[in-house]
């Protein structure tokens, strides 16, 4: 759902009929759902239980794709994409059933083939998609979700177990709508500050009302019996260290996905373009997420033999020192590839580490919430990384046959700004050391 558009969302203003600003919102619809609905989700599925909710979402998920597939206005589209992002709600329930029904020791690298199927899927979709968008109607690629997210929906029927509710309390209500309405905000404000101007009333007031509306969130938390997070779980310097680099490792994910493509495909006559095709820019892209299937495994057993600790901060450098060299791998579409396989088996290590550091933390009864919110996170990464990288990159432009286009340094300052939010978590890892108990 993340990576699905981006091979025809040039053409989404002609294809919907409607201006570039208003065909904004067919990807940003999926990234608010997304990111509201995945704590949300993950306390309802610890209350009514996370089967029955897995399923919710993957019947959303599936209405939604069958409503894009048959429509080609705006406002179905967007309603239809938001559906959609609904179903990343899934990955912290898968996560919270297989701590319930599998053995302690398989536990580790199930959870982190869950957690990074996030980035997999994302890096695996782009040349698939765009071979269809280029081969096929462009509603074919929604006929293809339809059909995943039925088949999924029936996989998850015959083979995931029932588990019981983890809890008897009760859903936070105004938690949720308070938390809904901060991420709302927040990220209309970090995706639409380019246009709007930074210092725009638009975008002021959305972060100030943000801002009051968290702070009227972690107050609420704070004083109810049955939370929807448990803050006091997430201040835990595990929980926190966890959370903290879900949006470190989403900058660093969206800033490559964002602007290696874009290079791959500027024409050789710039200098530093490499003239390739769409489908060529994807299937260069895609050892990203194959480094991240790969690699869960192997963080596994770095896992059990050192700690989540550990396979989370060699993760992480191991993703930084990819960003920093990729600033000289721009030259030839095989040092890309092999650029991005060194970061997505450093995305993939992080993405493993993160439950296990999460579920070490909490109770079983959080896992679902817990979880839930650091998924969210990414997705705020994601989000902060496309204003920013979006923004260096339409200020370092030149003119290439009346067009303007973005210049080496431009690209070169993407990665770094990757690079910068690994370096960020690093330096904040050894004053979030688990204390000794």
């Amino acid at each position: 759902m993340q990576s699905l558009l981006l091979p025809i969302v040039a053409q989404l203003p002609q294809l919907l009929g409607t201006s570039a600003r208003n065909a904004t919102w067919v990807t940003t619809a999926t990234l608010l759902a997304a990111a509201v609905s995945t704590p949300i989700t993950g306390r309802l599925g610890d209350l009514y239980g996370k089967r029955r909710l897995m399923m919710t979402c993957l019947v959303l998920m599936t209405a939604g794709s069958v409503l894009a597939a048959v429509t080609s206005s705006l406002v179905p589209m967007v309603v239809a994409r938001a559906l959609q992002g609904m179903a990343i709600g899934a990955v912290p329930l898968g996560i919270g059933i297989m701590r319930d029904t599998l053995p302690v020791h398989r536990l580790p690298s199930a959870t982190g083939m869950m957690s990074s199927s996030v980035g997999v899927g994302g890096a695996l979709c782009l040349p698939g998609a765009a071979f269809l968008a280029q081969h096929a109607d462009w509603h074919a690629l929604f006929m293809a979700t339809a059909l995943l997210g039925a088949l999924s929906a029936l996989l998850v029927m015959a083979v995931v177990p029932r588990t019981p509710a983890d809890t008897d309390g009760r859903f936070d209500v105004p938690g949720a709508l308070a938390l809904s309405m901060a991420l709302v905000c927040l990220l209309l404000a970090v995706v639409n500050g380019s246009a709007w101007g930074w210092t725009g009333a638009a975008t002021l007031g959305l972060l100030l009302g943000a801002g009051i509306l968290l702070a009227g969130f972690v107050a609420l938390e704070l004083h109810r019996a049955d939370p929807l997070v448990d803050l006091r779980a997430c201040v835990r310097r595990p929980v926190m260290l966890a959370n903290i680099a879900a949006v470190g490792v989403g900058v660093a994910y969206y800033a490559l996905s964002l602007a290696l493509p874009q290079l791959m495909q500027l024409p050789t006559g710039t200098g530093y373009g490499l003239g390739a095709s769409l489908v060529l820019a994807g299937l260069v892209m895609a050892p990203l997420g194959l480094a991240m299937m790969a690699v869960s495994p192997l963080a596994a057993r770095l896992t059990a033999r050192r700690g989540p600790r550990a396979t989370l901060l060699g993760g992480l450098a191991l993703t930084g020192l990819g960003c920093v060299a990729g600033t000289v791998l721009l030259g030839h579409l095989w040092q890309i590839m092999i650029m991005v396989t060194v970061v997505g088996a450093g995305i993939g290590m992080a993405y493993s580490a993160m439950p296990g550091m999460i579920m070490n933390a909490v109770d079983a009864a959080e896992t679902g919430a817990a979880n839930g919110l650091n998924t969210m996170l990414r997705f705020v990464g994601t989000s902060l990384s496309s204003a920013v990288v979006g923004t260096v990159l339409a200020q370092l432009t030149r003119t290439h046959d009346g067009i303007p286009v973005p210049t080496l340094p431009g690209f070169r300052s993407a990665l770094l700004i990757g690079a910068a939010a690994i370096a960020l978590v690093l330096a904040a890892a050894p004053f979030l050391a688990a204390r000794k108990r």
